[in-house]
């Protein structure tokens, strides 16, 4: 093995193009050469290579960029090439790629390079993320919308624009809303935890016959109730901001809230299975159903506190709600209501009409026994809580 030439930084030569005498710092290492070091000074070898480019950009039609030195860029600047301006490297991104660690553009550059990009290759930003999220392109996304009338097929109200998909397993199931789709999430893609709600929701869950034996009634808190208390609010101060939200928002204190915590043994109404952390009411009458974990009680807003729409996304989870039907002219066609109805066909006026039947229909085959005690009792017991509710409801009209 041949010996490594050190060069001395105090050394100097002379550079063959421009003929000055430089420093040894000025030059290149070469190990070919007898000192170790290049032939021309950093500034000619630098001219050098811009000829050879110049020229290769000419035999190409290019037009060449201007020659600038590579040194010439202070410390904790970085020049970028697509916008020709010495900037800080703060405005560049991250690249563990580069040798600088720093993205080749400035951060508006480097978006608009991408862009750029993109299009070119996929034909639209919207495209590319298709393909790399779902592996689906923006043709087969819009031909699954209009298989499915263009409506979401769990709230059958809101138009089909985000593609859902299992995180397990990474299949494609359907195009749903923006809402029903978070709602999904929330509530961790959990069919038994949507049929809790929808029950919960209804007033026909055990956390609601729960409240029957206990108050009498299958809600906490009512409207009427929150009157009744005007006084009680102008006589006895809150303790802090915390009971001061609970009076202006739902019309309880403390004690109340704590005493619903100790009925839920400090579990979710609606799951039993999380923390209770919110307080959850209805806001057509104001009565405080219950406390519920915050993934119930975000999901069930996002499904816009609707029973049909969660007995609908239980399906949904289950494979259940969308099927394959021949059509009239022998081709396939997707069916997700019952009675079965085209959705090519349906007018955007019908699906309500739609809606309320299949909400109908889930209502009747998801009645379940968990109290082991047969079907006609649980029938008379969530009919007394019904009537009990209905009673209550229309007391509060008068």
């Amino acid at each position: 093995m041949g010996e490594t030439v050190k060069v001395s930084p105090m050394r100097s030569k002379k550079c063959r193009d421009c003929g000055m005498i430089k420093p040894s710092t000025e030059f290149w290492k070469n190990k070919s050469s007898s000192d170790g070091l290049a032939y021309y000074c950093k500034v000619c070898f630098g001219l050098r290579n811009s000829r050879a480019y110049r020229k290769k950009q000419a035999n190409l039609s290019k037009e060449a960029r201007p020659y600038r030195r590579h040194s010439d860029v202070p410390e904790g600047m970085k020049y970028c090439p697509q916008c020709t301006e010495i900037k800080s490297v703060d405005e560049f991104g991250r690249n563990r790629a580069s040798r600088s660690g720093l993205t080749h553009y400035c951060r508006p550059c480097h978006a608009k390079v991408m862009a750029e990009n993109r299009n070119r290759k996929h034909g639209s930003a919207r495209n590319y993320l298709l393909k790399h999220r779902y592996g689906l392109t923006e043709d087969q996304v819009g031909q699954m919308i209009a298989d499915q009338g263009g409506m979401c097929v769990i709230c059958l109200r809101s138009a089909a624009e985000q593609v859902d998909h299992d995180h397990r397993t990474g299949l494609v199931r359907r195009v749903l809303c923006f809402k029903c789709n978070g709602g999904l999430g929330q509530f961790g893609d959990d069919p038994e935890r949507l049929r809790l709600a929808a029950e919960y929701l209804e007033l026909e869950g055990s956390h609601a016959r729960s409240l029957v034996l206990e108050l009498g009634r299958p809600v906490f808190a009512g409207r009427r109730y929150l009157q009744e208390r005007e006084w009680w609010r102008r006589v006895r101060p809150a303790s802090g901001s915390r009971e001061q939200h609970l009076r202006r928002r739902y019309g309880i204190d403390d004690a109340d809230a704590h005493w619903l915590l100790t009925m839920q043994s400090g579990h979710c109404a609606v799951c039993f299975e999380f923390p209770a952390e919110h307080i959850d009411h209805d806001h057509a009458t104001g009565a405080v159903r219950g406390i519920a974990c915050s993934g119930c009680n975000t999901g069930m807003g996002q499904f816009g506190d609707d029973p049909v729409s969660l007995r609908r996304a239980a399906d949904y989870l289950l494979g259940e709600l969308v099927r394959e039907m021949p059509s009239n002219e022998g081709a396939i066609r997707l069916s997700f209501t019952v009675p079965d109805v085209d959705p090519r066909r349906a007018a955007k006026a019908d699906w309500e009409r739609h809606r309320e039947a299949d909400g109908r229909h889930r209502r009747t085959i998801w009645v379940v026994d968990d109290d082991h005690e047969g079907p006609t009792w649980l029938s008379q017991c969530l009919k007394k809580i019904q009537d009990s509710y209905a009673l209550m409801v229309e007391e509060l009209a008068r």
